[in-house]
């Protein structure tokens, strides 16, 4: 499913305007990004969890030639699913 799919979607399920229901789904995602980007924790009920990790630099190998390089600190995003969701998913 595409953001486009998404958007169709909900403007059938709830009778929107495709304008209205793209401007209700870029809010929705654009919200999540700036929690996690602020390190919030995004959790939704039956849906999942969303959050952050701090990784730390660490030594790695280029694969093309084997030298040592390194790879630095990051911020990660995980997701991590509700039961429900895992249930629906596992029929």
């Amino acid at each position: 499913m595409t953001g486009n799919d998404l958007v169709d979607a909900l403007a059938a399920a709830q009778g929107l305007t495709k304008a209205d229901a793209k401007k209700a789904v870029d809010f929705l995602f654009g919200a999540i990004g700036d929690a996690a980007a602020k390190g919030d924790e995004v959790a939704i009920a039956g849906f999942g969890k969303f959050a952050t990790k701090r990784t730390p630099e660490r030594d790695g190998r280029n694969p093309a030639n084997g030298e040592t390089i390194t790879i630095k600190a990051a911020t990660k995003i995980s997701f991590k699913p509700a039961k429900a969701l895992k249930d629906k998913v596992n029929g």
